[in-house]
């Protein structure tokens, strides 16, 4: 030991050097900021200004498949058919109490609206050439019957162009009353409408909740107007330098604010404490200011840390919504904490008056009574969580998932939705798949055609080969009408199945569909669709769950044992967070509930990063007490000092999140906010519960490893 102390003199030596260094700058660091605090709020009031201004230009993306890798099949033969044909977007109409007359007079009204690329129909007219006429029905209820009509309709753009959101706009004008119009491009145009006009009230009713929650946990009826200026200062310039960022997801864009009110509000809490604290010690404002914001910076930077590894992990996702998702929430962290440190020091000089004069009482009791009743249920608690530990495991892994658009569209309650279904009831389902393959031979196409006409599954097929009677060359064909479905050098098949974008029968009918394909063309060809798509991203967020998971794990798992210089602590501050995250997602299995698997890896990560300080507060305080008094006494002081802080922030969260939950129709960022407040329940539940049970039992291994730091350090100082 004294020979492991020689060598580690010279290292200790420059450790104490470099504290001291790191004390003196702290200090001037400190005093810059509360010396020069007006010139620095300018600078934030200058900045909050221009992203303000920057904000309505962050470019907002609604297609999920444009987050797949080009690697993924589906997205090659999206890449490859837009070069070539453009990617179509796509919808259904369906026209009530009408004749087969009247449906084609509005069929040939709505084919004229600029955006329109075809609407397939119960064809009427025999005259093959015409753009309106590739398609040959045999069975007539398939698209009229009962006085309704079902059309199938493809844009010449995609789903979420703005020249499709238009055609919709026009096409409803035409249809009136008269009918529905469903699909992707409508549910794309609904996602966008809805989340625009959704994120500023979610945004809104949260600040309200969280305000009365402010005002019943602190001291002062204008504290919550102090911490929520500097907040919402760092949540506008946030998502104002989104700006710099190509495209933000539509869920980023709905969900990063009010996650960030939520996760960031301790941080303003810990300085306000701490300058009250020095108030008492200190009768110069100014200098009291200095010495909090010195002690606090360092519980700031540790306590965002374990929050910013769970956030931005998600960069790592080859899914790469996870990018933007990950860069905005870690962003999101990094300017509460500069507002935190470099702005709120300004507005605390000037508003103290203000926040001193509307001083109240305290409303949250002492947690005496509570503190007792935790500890005498803690041990019951610890067995439960032992029982339960492994089928929640395997419950909320066992969970029904979504993984593509149909995720993420109008959810159940929408008129959107209804309207689907009501279609679905009458004609049955309609799933756009689109194949590419080199126009060489006529023959080969039409013969591919025919197979897939032979699929029970299968509603239509369009191909030009497959229409043209023999013998007609297609230079006869106008070359507008031509380019539809042959162009520079590639042939166009559209092919409608009676299925739902994700469905096992859709995977089924998607693979044999693509076995079908390969047989007549071997060497080059690409097919694509919703159905595909949803394919490729189960695939790669199956593997990016993995990734993400065990990644914000071992980041926040390396925190935490750097934080308390303790592998143990670090063990026992990640267990009851697990736990929770196991019992969360294993009430979706329970109720049955599908979820969005995009938002199941968000919110693991999440409730990781978010709740893990409640464990690590708690620890802390434990390991204080338990200084000077035995195990039972520092678990019932540890709930009782913890107890304050942890319900304040957990409500926050759980507030911010229902609040999503409840305002949002869209099925993925609902589920979300769901997952969200009810992870922070379960979280603040087995951390006050869970954890005292687990220092218990665990405490003489603490009192062995605290012994033998202390030793170390000592033998170190004799050693100087």
């Amino acid at each position: 030991m004294c020979r492991f102390a020689i060598y580690l003199h010279p290292v200790n030596e420059v450790l104490e050097r470099l504290d001291d260094m790191k004390e003196t700058n702290q200090k001037d660091f400190a005093g810059f900021i509360v010396d020069h605090n007006k010139g620095i709020r300018r600078v934030f009031l200058i900045l909050l200004f221009i992203s303000l201004l920057f904000t309505p230009f962050v470019n907002i993306n609604y297609d999920l498949t444009k987050y797949l890798p080009a690697s993924a099949p589906s997205k090659a033969a999206i890449n490859k058919m837009e070069d070539t044909f453009g990617y179509p977007g796509t919808a259904r109409l369906m026209l009530k109490d009408v004749t087969i007359y009247e449906a084609n007079a509005i069929k040939q009204q709505l084919e004229k609206v600029e955006g329109v690329d075809r609407i397939l129909w119960l064809d009427t007219t025999e005259n093959v050439y015409e753009s309106n006429s590739f398609m040959k029905y045999d069975d007539v209820s398939d698209y009229y019957k009962d006085n309704k009509a079902v059309m199938d309709i493809t844009f010449v753009k995609g789903d979420s162009s703005k020249l499709t959101h238009k055609a919709i706009d026009k096409m409803e004008k035409i249809i009136g009353d008269r009918g529905y119009l469903v699909g992707s491009a409508p549910q794309n145009k609904f996602t966008e409408e809805e989340v625009s006009s959704q994120m500023n009230l979610i945004l809104a009713i949260g600040v309200i909740f969280v305000f009365l929650v402010l005002l019943v946990t602190t001291s002062s009826w204008f504290e919550p107007v102090l911490f929520l200026s500097v907040i919402g200062t760092a949540i506008f310039i946030n998502r104002g330098t989104n700006i710099f960022l190509n495209s933000i997801s539509f869920i980023t864009n709905n969900v990063s604010a009010v996650l960030q009110l939520a996760v960031s509000m301790d941080y303003s809490i810990f300085l306000l404490n701490a300058y009250k604290v020095e108030q008492k010690k200190e009768a110069d404002k100014t200098i009291a200011l200095k010495n909090a914001l010195r002690t606090s910076i360092k519980t700031i930077s540790a306590s965002s840390l374990t929050t910013f590894v769970g956030f931005i992990v998600f960069v790592i996702m080859k899914f790469s919504m996870g990018f933007d998702l990950g860069i905005v929430l870690a962003k999101g962290i990094v300017c509460s904490i500069f507002s935190i440190v470099f702005f709120m020091p300004s507005l605390i000089l000037s508003w103290m008056p203000i926040i001193e004069k509307t001083r109240h009482r305290e409303f949250l009791p002492e947690f005496d009574k509570t503190s007792k009743f935790v500890n005498k249920v803690s041990k019951g608690f610890f067995i439960f969580a032992l029982v339960i530990l492994i089928p929640s495991y395997m419950a909320q892994g066992m969970t029904n998932f979504m993984y593509g658009n149909d995720a993420v569209g109008a959810g159940e309650g929408t008129s959107l939705y209804e309207h689907s279904e009501e279609i679905n009831k009458v004609f049955g389902r309609s799933n756009l798949n689109v194949i590419l393959v080199p126009a060489t031979s006529n023959v080969t196409e039409k013969a591919l055609a025919e197979k897939l006409k032979s699929l029970d599954y299968v509603k239509s097929v369009t191909s030009l080969a497959d229409t043209l009677p023999d013998g007609i060359p297609e230079k006869i064909i106008p070359s507008d009408t031509l380019s539809l479905l042959h162009k520079d050098g590639y042939a166009r098949i559209l092919v409608f199945t009676k299925t739902k974008g994700e469905s096992k029968l859709a995977y089924s009918s998607a693979n044999e569909i693509k076995q079908i394909v390969n047989e007549y063309y071997p060497n080059e060809n690409y097919i694509t669709g919703n159905t595909y798509a949803t394919m490729d991203m189960e695939k790669i967020l199956k593997e990016d769950y993995n990734k993400v998971n065990n990644l914000s794990l071992l980041g926040v798992f390396l925190v935490v044992a750097f934080s308390f210089k303790s592998v143990l602590l670090a063990l026992l501050a990640m267990i009851p967070i697990e736990m929770a995250i196991f019992v969360n997602m294993s009430f979706s299995y329970i109720y049955g509930t599908k979820l969005a698997f995009i938002g199941y890896i968000v919110v693991s990560s999440i409730q990781l990063g978010a709740t893990v300080d409640y464990a690590i507060l708690s620890i802390s305080n434990y390991r204080e007490l338990r200084k000077r008094l035995n195990k039972k006494e520092s678990a019932i002081k540890m709930t009782k000092f913890s107890m304050h802080s942890i319900i304040t922030s957990g409500t926050i969260l759980v507030i911010c999140g229902y609040v999503v939950s409840f305002i949002s129709k869209l099925p993925a960022i609902g589920q979300l906010g769901h997952l969200i407040g009810r992870g922070a329940i379960v979280s603040m539940a087995f951390v006050i519960f869970l954890l005292p049970a687990l220092l218990m039992i665990f405490d003489g291994m603490l009192v062995k490893e605290n012994k033998m730091l202390a030793a170390i350090k000592q033998k170190i100082g004799k050693s100087r």
